[in-house]
């Protein structure tokens, strides 16, 4: 199996060690004149701590390749995988050109944290997101959404990654929304002098950002409801989102529907 990876950075990069440590074989392309070196970082460096996350032996290598253009990289290509940069009007000219040169039966994704696939596909380019979390060769999430994707789940799947398909299109797909509201709120407590920038990271690492690595933010909710689960969490704290808590005040309505389609939804409810 092969992977074409066209953008070398850190996100294409991560791409390429993820594929390759997983026994594809990887060409890359990027016209930085840097590609290559930085490609090899982090590849070093994913040497040295992908392994740690299994508890069996990866599969032997494929070899890596750097090609000279875009034709040449994506031939006979099972997947490509484009990580330039978030500008629409490039990822148009690099998406119209792989859609001429991929093989037909390849899959091409774009690793785009905020465009959705509508936005990508000008003039008759086939391409879905796939959109992945750094370092790629280490954290498993991907979203994906657009055509094809059951196929895609498959094969990122068997290269140790945990496709999260997005039921609808929508700017920024799930996660990076999530973040962003972390992130602006977090902005403005370091604007207001509330909390500096490293007070803000350690709350993260040392408080929730533990928890959210066991379990959800639903999943963490519905156990705090206690027996009388996630409805009783909803009544008793459902009130603070009214509460000048946040900078993001703009915030849904707990009306009825919404309660039962949160609880319905958290399964290990006790109701």
């Amino acid at each position: 199996m092969k992977a074409a990876i066209v953008g070398g950075g850190v996100i294409g990069g991560g791409w390429a060690a993820r594929f390759l440590l997983n026994g594809w074989d990887v060409a890359v392309f990027d016209p930085d004149p840097e590609a290559e070196r930085k490609i090899h970082h982090v590849l070093d460096n994913a040497r040295a701590s992908l392994p740690k996350l299994y508890d069996r032996p990866l599969p032997p290598p494929g070899t890596l390749g750097f090609a000279p253009d875009l034709a040449t990289a994506v031939r006979d290509a099972d997947w490509v995988q484009e990580s330039v940069p978030e500008r629409l009007d490039l990822k148009h000219r690099v998406h119209a050109a792989l859609t001429a040169a991929a093989p037909a039966e390849a899959i091409i994704a774009s690793s785009t944290s905020g465009f959705p696939p509508s936005a990508l596909t000008d003039a008759g380019a086939r391409v879905l997101v796939a959109h992945p979390f750094n370092p790629v060769y280490l954290l498993p999430l991907v979203e994906l959404v657009g055509t094809g994707v059951d196929t895609a789940a498959k094969i990122l799947t068997g290269i140790g990654m945990y496709p999260l398909t997005v039921r609808r299109e929508i700017d920024a797909h799930i996660a990076d929304r999530l973040l962003e509201a972390v992130w602006r709120e977090a902005l403005w407590l370091v604007r207001d002098g509330v909390a500096t920038t490293a007070e803000i990271d350690d709350a993260i690492r040392m408080g929730f950002g533990l928890r959210w690595a066991q379990m959800g933010l639903f999943e963490t909710y519905r156990i705090a409801g206690g027996e009388a689960g996630m409805r009783h969490f909803l009544a008793q704290f459902g009130p603070a989102l009214s509460w000048p808590w946040s900078r993001l005040t703009d915030v849904p309505e707990l009306d009825a529907a919404l309660v039962e389609r949160i609880a319905a939804q958290s399964v290990f409810c006790k109701d």
